[in-house]
């Protein structure tokens, strides 16, 4: 099982620190600017509400297939540097289509092939630096935390832009992140780690051992309880009758928040070992989605409910990649980040937003923020089950 010695006190910084900041810099400012503003785009070119449903839809959709099937390549061969540039070299030029046609069958085949190579960037960049870590996380959340630094950064002043040069501007601001995030890919090399003659044991073997399964459950749950926030939360906080200045606000507050954890995650995690932050995240999520759901007209806890949103996920994630290391470590790496996001962010987080859906349309909001905090709970039995059989295998051996 990971423990506090995943985060030893002062081991010296990753040599590739500055190309796996930058990268992260430039896909979340991707994500950051694209994301909240393309709807505004095919809008623009007359896609209707329903069409651009589908359109954004296919972001989440694709990194249930996509994240796979790159992290079988690049553990396969061993080559995740090499997979990382040829992705995103691909998504850079397939996002080009943007800048032709205007058809919903045109975008839709433009999103369908960007959005395969991208989903594929995360847990390959992930993969790469946890690689080159060998374990040792202490300096993890300081490099992780410039995809949040990119991602508020886009997301703030990407509105402003827009309002100044027009939505047309949005493909150009977004193939010039894309080309970033090729440029840093091609800084990065690959680590090279001594030969060993232990065969790697086989992905699907680790799927059937039970704590896998409920660790994965864990984490389904956990995403599938943040759709109400990332489809519901505006709209939310919308009908209740606050600014769309106090909304951008809270979201901005989130991942402030996010940030300062990942900078200070270190000591936490020596401190308090990964099982316990990992549960605690999971039963903050619990309070936290009550409290949005049951005490949102209230901004004082409104307020303290979206800086939980450091623990729901800043420590969720963190956690979930260092109890990732303990099964997919090594060969496995791009495999396990891979079926990490899959899991969680494409299956979670799409079947998610389905269900939550169904439940704002027919019994209200509120009961979203309630089957929210049902999943979280969920979430820690199943977490919890998963480190008990992990510990008792452990013990076996």
């Amino acid at each position: 099982m990971p423990t506090r010695s995943s985060f030893v006190q002062h081991p010296p910084w990753p040599r590739q620190s500055f190309s796996f900041a930058l990268f992260f810099f430039a896909y979340y400012g991707y994500i950051g600017i694209f994301s909240p503003y393309a709807s505004l785009y095919f809008a623009n070119k007359g896609m209707t509400a329903a069409q651009i449903g589908i359109l954004m839809s296919l972001m989440q959709v694709m990194r249930i297939f996509g994240p796979n099937l790159w992290g079988w390549v690049a553990d396969r061969h061993q080559q995740r540097v090499t997979v990382l540039r040829l992705t995103a070299a691909a998504a850079t030029a397939c996002f080009c289509g943007m800048f032709f046609g205007a058809t919903f069958a045109w975008f839709f085949a433009v999103m369908i092939a960007v959005n395969l190579f991208t989903s594929a960037q995360g847990p390959l960049s992930e993969a790469l630096m946890l690689s080159e870590m060998r374990g040792d996380l202490t300096h993890y959340g300081r490099l992780r935390l410039w995809g949040s630094v990119g991602f508020i950064v886009t997301a703030t002043f990407g509105g402003p832009v827009l309002d100044r040069l027009g939505v047309n501007s949005l493909p150009w601001m977004t193939l010039a992140l894309l080309a970033l995030v090729l440029v840093a890919a091609l800084r990065m090399e690959e680590t090279v780690h001594p030969a060993t003659h232990q065969a790697a044991p086989s992905v699907f073997a680790l799927l059937r051992r039970r704590e896998v399964i409920a660790f994965f459950c864990s984490t389904f749950l956990m995403i599938a309880a943040h759709a109400s926030l990332y489809v519901f939360y505006s709209l939310y906080l919308a009908r209740i009758g606050y600014s769309n200045t106090l909304i951008g606000f809270m979201w901005s507050l989130g991942v402030i928040v996010e940030i300062v954890f990942f900078y200070y995650q270190a000591p936490l995690f020596r401190r308090f070992g990964v099982r316990r932050l990992m549960l605690a995240s999971l039963l903050i999520a619990v309070a936290r989605f009550l409290l949005i759901g049951f005490g949102a007209e209230s901004l004082l806890l409104l307020l303290i409910a979206q800086v939980m949103h450091a623990a729901t996920f800043g420590v969720h994630h963190s956690a979930s990649v260092v109890t990732l290391q303990r099964w997919f470590a090594g060969p496995l790496q791009a495999s396990g980040q891979a079926l990490y996001t899959s899991i969680s962010y494409g299956l979670g987080g799409t079947l998610g937003g389905l269900i939550l859906g169904v439940f704002w349309e027919t019994f209200g909001p509120q009961t979203v923020y309630l089957l929210a905090a049902a999943f979280s709970l969920a979430g820690a039995g199943a977490a919890t089950l998963s480190y008990r059989w992990l510990l008792n295998n452990k013990e076996k051996k």
